[in-house]
């Protein structure tokens, strides 16, 4: 999913019934083969198996080829056991049927999801914030993106010493490209070499860890020190993705190198429109896989909001992100002819000098090949150019960006679909939430005099709250219902960080740029993998668990755009990101791959989608009961049924001490949104004696009446005086 623009658990046999029920007809000529992915689960230990040679050798099999030149794509071999080939259908039916094949699924593509805001969080820079120096120059963060600029001073390797010695990677960024002792690796798997030509890949990884570049801006906009959340740690590049998109079989590869590679976090800013089920979601199996090697992936969430049940990264494993604003917006106001001002969005780089200009709304100006409805929204070919050139072009719909340039318009003013969110425009341009916009409208069609307007943009301050953008992907959970999902929310609204020269800032604005403004969870999800990556220079020893809890519980309350159940916590989880407070959590929820098992056979999962998944032989307890809502998560969440007027849930959870020996925690339940519920915690309280003591509690929900429409929450806190341990607690029904 890229940077905002304007604007059945199945048995194998199931898996494959599905894939080939689109091929109308089974042929062995190799024109109609397609890329498919062979998973073969985890490597195995024999030291005689190669499984380069063990790969060609299935496809010299199953193809009756001696030479497979063109046929393997990419062969995993260093985290799991697997490769990509283009297969025809009955070449797919015989690979699939062969020993050791776990699964075979097809090459998907998916897309990128696309600095005050660390200042804004507390993360200040230099000595203004407690560091590890050392610990974090030796922390590696991996992303998976569409490559990086690796000649922006965001990245430059100047002051730093040799990658750290766990480093087991390579600078693979094809010609003209060179690593440094900051960006200590890339690798590309597109063919184009690793070299970020869209700009989104060198936005996120500067994002999460870029050094400190002072006087930057965008245009003059936002003028100040661009860096990321740990600038002294080193940065290693996976391109998986091109304009087209990111393929599934290229991001395996970069997680199968990134895990043996040595990187300590995983961020990855892509996804699908909404969430697959886990044995067929690339991402999902990567990240699951690096969980067991000790990886935390943080992903983010997707820019399909505010509709609901909208989040693609909904596995556990992975730690899903949500975006929102800071205390700095952007806003362009539009000064009209009678000194009223209106205030809208955009990034306007562009000085008008002072002078105003004729408005001239588009249905006033519409050609014969087109009604005034039509010509209101400013539709191609609807315009008669000689009423609108050198005038402010005003337009019910942002479409009117695809025209105004041609119709020789100076400037543009449009209602906007998402009033929260400001877009860089290859012109002057404000877009107008619909009260303000209809007050133009008013002026426009009244007697005053003159009718023009001048466009101005300035960078507020003090948004009294983080509130969650209105693109952001919404829960609820569609896979694993009883998960809350998104988990958390950071700055994705309007971030200034390092951008590709070579890249372009829409498909209307081919200015380049070294710095730009982008909105997006994929903005998000940086931040939170620099956090991850901040708490980890203090606790290396720390598991993935540890450190998605110690963020989650530590988060700060927020509020979300827009009524029902898109301003809930579906929509930031367990609220916003705090990554000094997070560096003190008190107790923390651990969870470990056994732990995931034990969910994933709670959603009745067989052993062959087991096997998808950890690729390991997994056998499921017929005499235990799983139940996905004992997970050890450090949310808490059930689905109910609508049948259920009256209801209760238990949830059983276990912490761990990280804070102080002779403590005791006193739990506290607050209320949260829709209809009360009644909350009890057994016991109320936890005594610890010592450091990483464990304790166990329930927590028994009960409740009527649920809202349809809106969930029921309330928050569980722990609190021993010093530390809030605070947890969410959202119960819903399946009406959504």
């Amino acid at each position: 999913m890229g940077k905002l623009r304007a604007p059945s658990s199945c048995l194998l046999s199931c898996l494959l019934v599905l894939f080939l029920s689109s091929v109308s007809a089974v042929t062995d000529d190799p024109q109609d083969s397609q890329v498919y992915i062979v998973y073969m689960g985890s490597l195995p230990s024999r030291a005689d198996y190669t499984p380069m040679s063990n790969h060609m050798s299935i496809l010299q099999e199953v193809t009756g080829e001696s030479s497979i030149e063109g046929r393997l794509v990419r062969s995993y071999k260093r985290s799991f056991n697997g490769f990509a080939a283009r297969l025809t259908a009955s070449e797919l039916e015989r690979v699939a049927e062969m020993e050791g094949v776990v699964s075979v699924f097809p090459n998907k593509m998916l897309q990128l999801q696309t600095t005050a805001s660390w200042d804004f969080m507390g993360l200040k820079q230099g000595t203004r914030t407690k560091r590890n120096p050392t610990v974090e120059s030796d922390t590696i963060i991996g992303v998976i993106d569409s490559g990086i600029t690796p000649e922006s001073e965001s990245f430059s390797g100047k002051g730093f010493g040799p990658p750290p010695t766990k480093w087991k990677g390579v600078c693979s960024g094809g010609e003209n490209f060179t690593c440094n002792n900051k960006l200590i690796g890339a690798r590309d798997y597109t063919s184009e070499g690793a070299r970020d030509t869209e700009g989104h890949g060198t936005h996120t990884a500067s994002t999460a860890a870029g050094n400190a570049v002072a006087d930057t801006s965008f245009f003059g906009i936002g003028n100040g020190t661009v860096r990321g959340g740990v600038p002294a740690s080193r940065i290693a590049a996976y391109k998986v993705c091109i304009p087209t998109g990111c393929s599934s079989e290229a991001l395996m590869s970069a997680f199968d190198d990134a895990i043996a590679d040595g990187v300590d976090i995983i961020t990855i800013s892509i996804g699908g429109k909404k969430a697959s089920m886990f044995e067929n979601d690339p991402i999902a199996i990567g990240a699951f896989h690096a969980m067991a090697k000790g990886i935390l992936t943080v992903t983010a969430a997707g820019n399909s909001g505010p509709n609901v049940s909208t989040t693609s990264a909904v596995a556990p494993w992975m730690f899903t992100v949500a975006a929102s604003t800071t205390n700095r917006a952007f806003v362009t106001k539009v000064v009209l002819g009678n000194n009223k001002t209106l205030v809208g969005k955009s990034v306007n780089a562009f000085d008008m000098k002072g002078k105003m200009y004729s408005l001239v709304y588009g249905k006033s100006a519409a050609s014969s090949a087109c009604n005034a409805e039509t010509a209101e929204l400013c539709k191609p070919g609807c315009l008669k150019e000689s009423l609108v050139k050198g005038k402010i072009l005003v337009c019910g719909s942002p479409g009117g960006l695809k025209v105004v340039e041609s119709v020789g318009a100076i400037a543009i003013i449009y209602k906007s679909p998402k009033p929260d969110v400001a877009f860089v425009h290859p012109l002057p341009a404000s877009g107008l939430p619909e009260q303000e916009f209809e007050s133009l409208v008013s002026y426009i069609e009244s007697e005053d005099s003159p009718q023009a307007a001048i466009l101005k943009t300035e960078a507020i301050f003090n948004r009294t709250s983080p509130l969650v953008g209105s693109f952001s992907s919404r829960g609820p959970n569609t896979i694993a219902m009883d998960i809350l999902k998104p988990d958390i929310t950071a700055p994705g609204v309007e971030i200034l960080a390092a951008f590709s020269p070579d890249g372009e800032l829409s498909e209307y604005d081919n200015r380049h740029v070294k710095y730009a403004v982008l909105s997006g969870t994929s903005m998000a999800c940086p931040h939170v993998a620099g956090v991850a990556a901040y708490v980890k220079t203090f606790y290396p020893k720390w598991s993935p668990s540890m450190i998605q809890s110690a963020i989650m519980t530590t988060a700060w309350p927020v509020n979300a755009t827009g009524t029902g159940i898109a301003s809930t916590e579906f929509a930031y989880g367990s609220g916003h990101v705090d990554p000094i407070a997070s560096l003190n959590p008190g107790l923390v929820y651990e969870l470990n791959k056994t732990d995931h098992i034990a969910f994933l056979c709670s959603m009745n999962y067989t052993s062959s989608v087991l096997k998808i998944i950890s690729g390991e032989t997994i056998t499921c307890s017929e005499e235990k009961e799983y139940q996905a809502r004992n997970l050890n998560y450090p949310s808490m969440s059930a689905q109910l049924s609508g049948t259920d007027n009256s209801f209760t849930v238990t949830f059983n959870r276990t912490v761990t001490n990280v804070g102080t020996p002779n403590s005791t925690y006193n739990s506290k339940v607050v209320p949260g949104h829709g209809s009360k519920l009644s909350v009890e915690v057994t016991p109320s309280v936890l005594s610890f004696k010592t450091v990483n003591e464990k304790q166990s509690f329930t927590v028994t929900v009960t409740g009527r009446d649920v809202d349809s429409e809106l969930p029921s929450s309330a928050n569980l806190i722990w609190s021993d005086g010093k530390h809030n341990v605070r947890s969410p607690i959202v119960v819903y029904t399946d009406a959504y």
